[in-house]
């Protein structure tokens, strides 16, 4: 019967347990974010050629060197990999009502596993930058989905852990990425390095073509539409049947026709109707548009025009300002610790001081605030170590939000809204945030040629984004985690206690 409860075990291969779904997330979105720090290290990135007053010169090195690129132009780079991805969030999310998530996964990686390979093939600035934007399409089929699946088969104590965990794998992935980069761009070239991150995303792109698909709770199965559709297209065949004898073949084919295209243009509009009304259900709820459009929001899209810049523009300003030859190497090891640990224990945190969505403010107010003060005050030393120090401390406690952050998207929506919702608040804090940084601060830096300068009035951001999460500590709000979706078939019930996966199967 479809929609019915069906058994794990009879369902799923005995090796897809809820912590191996996690590691295989973990790991798509840890190589995402190798890519994005690859293209940020200076053995990928590289820097323009220079000439000294005597006439002596260097050539130039890396994509930046190859192509000849401004500092706007080289990071519009990053901005053009999120296009891809704010254009089509949306669209996946809309698609997830009626194609299962799985499948969409897989299409994404592919384009993905092309385009960052094209990376590698390009010639100018704007062939790389249709592949960065390719790129970003791709990624948009895993990020509106992953949340979602894991906070539906997280253990019910450790659902913000389970997702700082995956969130973990963010600063993780870009500090690998300074570090690899570095070394292949160094030892081999630049472009080595996306032909091999397009070989190693290759068999999870395949994965999510060959695995037995699982249903996002608040969601439709597919083969309840299936059974849905089928009825409705048999009952004219069995009157035609009835009613005409000797021409009933013909007939029936001609019914059949007529009614497949009015079944494919009953699901198109059914798929648009459906994207309007849950656009309309998430713009008109109240506690929605002020805690998450409104105060989160605000405070992430500040949040993320920092660190997207520091994330791109990191290694180059730290090797300009305190000249380390091993820049990549040392903010990357940096940022792999400091991220590894501050996801961790933000999320852990909120555990322990029992995860709601005010509690979740109240630590992203305050991590946020301590650690603006740490980053704001290593870029005043001159000494490199006390520098060092400093910005760990800061990055720790910067790191600590994304297990804080994400709750609050997850939760302040009913479950069949989610994707929807990860996929607007993804648009937004890169739209807002991220997209414009790169390329601004890439416009500072040219008009300064201060990278110490630069870096102090970018990390000040930090303080009004601290602020505004802390006025989200006094709004009035409601989880949703429990809401049905609306009608729709669910392969769980309403409980928040009981994973889609069974973790007990081995």
């Amino acid at each position: 019967m479809a929609g019915s409860l069906v058994p794990f075990s009879a369902r799923h291969p005995s090796w897809f347990t809820p912590q191996r779904l996690l590691a295989i997330f973990c790991a798509i979105n840890l190589l995402n974010y190798v890519d994005r720090g690859a293209i940020a290290s200076n053995g990928v990135n590289g820097s323009l050629g220079t000439c000294t007053s005597s006439g002596t010169c260097t050539s130039g090195s890396g994509i930046q060197g190859e192509f000849n690129l401004n500092n706007f132009e080289d990071g519009f780079l990053s901005s053009a990999f999120m296009v891809g991805l704010l254009v089509a969030s949306p669209i996946f999310a809309s698609l997830s009502k009626s194609v299962n998530p799985f499948r969409l996964i897989g299409v994404g990686l592919s384009v993905w596993t092309l385009a960052t390979a094209g990376c590698g093939f390009s010639f100018n600035f704007w062939s790389i930058t249709i592949c960065r934007m390719l790129g970003g399409i791709g990624e948009a089929s895993f990020i509106s989905f992953a949340a979602p699946f894991i906070d539906d088969n997280a253990p019910i104590t450790q659902k913000t852990a389970w997702l700082a965990i995956f969130y973990m794998c963010m600063p993780t992935g870009y500090a690998l990425g300074y570090v690899y980069g570095g070394l292949v761009g160094n030892h081999l070239n630049w472009r080595f390095a996306f032909w091999v991150e397009a070989i190693l995303m290759l068999p999870f792109a395949i994965l999510g073509f060959v695995m037995k698909p699982l249903h996002l709770k608040g969601s439709a199965t597919v083969e309840s539409k299936k059974a849905l559709i089928s009825e409705d297209i048999a009952v004219p065949e069995v009157q035609e049947a009835s009613n005409v004898k000797g021409s009933a073949k013909p007939m029936k084919e001609e019914f059949s026709k007529m009614f497949s295209k009015m079944k494919c243009a009953s699901i198109d509009s059914n798929r648009l109707s459906t994207f309007v009304e849950d656009m309309t259900a998430l713009l008109v709820d109240k506690v929605y548009v002020v805690n998450v459009l409104g105060i989160h929001f605000s405070g992430y899209c500040a949040y993320n025009f920092v660190l997207g810049a520091y994330s791109y523009w990191g290694p180059k300003a730290i090797y300009n300002i305190y000249n380390m030859s091993d820049a990549d190497m040392i903010f990357g090891g940096i940022t792999v610790v400091c991220g590894i640990f501050g996801t961790l224990a933000g999320g852990y945190i909120l555990d322990l001081m029992t995860s709601t969505i005010p509690n979740a403010f109240k630590l992203l107010s305050i991590t946020t605030f301590i650690g603006a003060t740490f980053c704001f005050t290593a870029f005043w030393f001159k000494n490199m170590y006390a520098f060092l120090a400093l910005l760990s401390v800061g990055e720790l406690l910067i790191f600590a939000t994304q297990g804080p952050v994400n709750y609050i998207f997850l939760h302040t929506v009913k479950p069949s809204l989610r994707p929807l919702s990860m996929a607007i608040s993804t648009v937004s804090i890169h739209i807002f945030g991220d997209v414009p940084s790169s390329p601004l601060v890439g416009v500072l830096q040219d008009t300064l040629n201060n990278w110490r300068g630069t870096s102090l009035i970018l990390t000040s951001i930090l303080f009004p984004a601290a602020g505004i999460w802390f006025i989200g500590t006094f709004l009035h709000s409601v989880d949703r985690f429990n809401e049905d979706g609306e009608g729709q078939v669910t392969d769980v019930d309403g409980s928040n206690t009981t994973p889609l996966l069974e973790a007990g199967v081995v």
